[in-house]
Formats: C-alpha cells, structure tokens, sequence
C-alpha cells in the first residue's frame, strides 16, 4: 500500500461530525469561559467604583464573594469538558471503521455498548445543565442591557430622575441602600467608561459561547446515539459508520 492510499483511508476513517461537534464544544465553552471570568472582573471594578458596594468580612456571603465562586466554577469547567472533549474523540474514533480496517473483524461487547450508552447519557446530562447555563447567563446581559440603554439615551431621560438600585437585583442586601441616579456625576462617569461598555459585550460573547456549548451537546447526542444504534443493530457483522 502506497503513502497516498494509506493516507486516504487514515481520512476516510475520521469521525468528521465527532471532530467538528468537539471543535464546536471547545470553542464554547473557552468563549463561555473567557469572556465570563473577564466579564465578572468587570463587574466587580462597576460595582466598587460607582456603586460604592464595599467586600464584606471573609466569613460572609456577599456579592464578590459568589463571584468568586463562579470564578472557580469557570476554571472548573474549562478543565473539565476539555478531558470531556477529548473523551468524546477517542469514542468517536473507537466506533468508526478504521478500526475493523486495521485490526480485523471484532464484536462489540456488552461492556463496549454500556460505555456508549452511558456517554449518551452522560452528554444529554451536560446539554441540559447548558440550557440552564445559557438561561443564568442571560440574567446579567439583560441587566446590563438596561443600564447600557439608558445610557445611550441620556438625553432623552434628562428630565427624568431614574435610578439603578442594586436591591433591585438582589445584589446587595434590602437595608443596603446602593444605587445610582441618572442626574448624578457619578452616573455620567460609569455611562462613559469602558467598563461598563465592555462588561456588557463580554457577558453578550459569555452567552453566545454557552449556546454554541448546547448546540455541540444536541450534535454530540445525534452522533452518539448514531454510533450507538449502528454498533448495536450490527455487532455481529460488519459496520461502518464515520459519525
């Protein structure tokens, strides 16, 4: 066998809906990641610099103390679903004819097909709590929608007095008195800082970046769920599938 016919049937022995799914994962969750770590930084100088919200003991739960948390949370899952990634790859490549090319003619085990299964599961599992992770997310962009409105459109609200009372949003306690009011400096400054601008566009990329991580578990599921069909309808025969 010749470079270029081995060479062809290395290619035609990728899983290519696996590989693009993983692609697809791995850049939504970095985006997710990325810009959601950056985007609660932000949030912490916007809340420290104009809302005057102050850390509180180490002991107490307050609001830099869950952002924290989530920080955590964000290189947890960074770590997590890029071995997850890497698992779902060597699946796909496992159930793809280039291994009966190259080794011969096998069956697929009971433990084989239990492992494909609880993959299936194990993936519908992480695409639920995506959904739940993208409808999270959208708290925030919708939060700072408002605020970033209302900026855009100062002269219209000129003669009004409104204001941002971080009560509102659960942020601070009910007998913490934080908010800002359009006819403030104080307002003016945060409406022209690049803070608050950019802290909107990262948590807008953070939720684009969880969807693209749901729509990469819906394809991983398909694929799965193909591969585990295929091996279990012909594991006594020959099977090829490049899912």
């Amino acid at each position: 066998m010749g470079c270029l016919e081995c060479c062809i049937k290395c290619l035609g022995g990728i899983p290519y809906a696996s590989l693009i799914a993983t692609i697809l994962l791995y850049a939504g969750v970095a985006l997710f990641c990325g810009c959601g770590h950056e985007a609660l930084s932000g949030t912490v100088t916007i809340l420290e610099s104009y809302f005057e919200v102050v850390k509180g003991p180490v002991e107490s739960l307050d609001v830099f103390t869950m952002i924290d948390i989530f920080k955590y949370v964000i290189y947890g899952v960074a770590a997590a679903f890029f071995v997850y990634g890497i698992l779902l790859m060597v699946e796909g490549f496992f159930t793809t004819g280039a291994i009966r090319d190259l080794y011969g003619d096998f069956k697929i085990t009971t433990c084989g097909r239990c492992v494909s299964a609880w993959f299936i599961m194990l993936t519908y599992i992480f695409m639920l709590a995506w959904l739940g992770v993208t409808a999270f997310t959208s708290l925030p962009v919708f939060m700072y929608f408002n605020i970033w409105t209302i900026c855009q459109n100062t002269t219209v609200t000129e003669g009004a007095n409104l204001c941002l009372d971080l009560r509102q949003f659960g942020i601070v306690t009910l007998t913490d008195e934080k908010k800002v009011c359009t006819n403030t400096e104080k307002f003016m400054r945060m409406c022209d800082s690049t803070e608050l601008d950019m802290t909107f566009h990262l948590f807008i990329c953070a939720l684009a970046g969880a969807g693209a991580a749901v729509i990469a578990m819906a394809a991983c599921s398909m694929v799965l769920i193909r591969n585990y069909v295929t091996l279990a309808s012909q594991s006594l025969g020959k099977y090829c599938t490049r899912f």
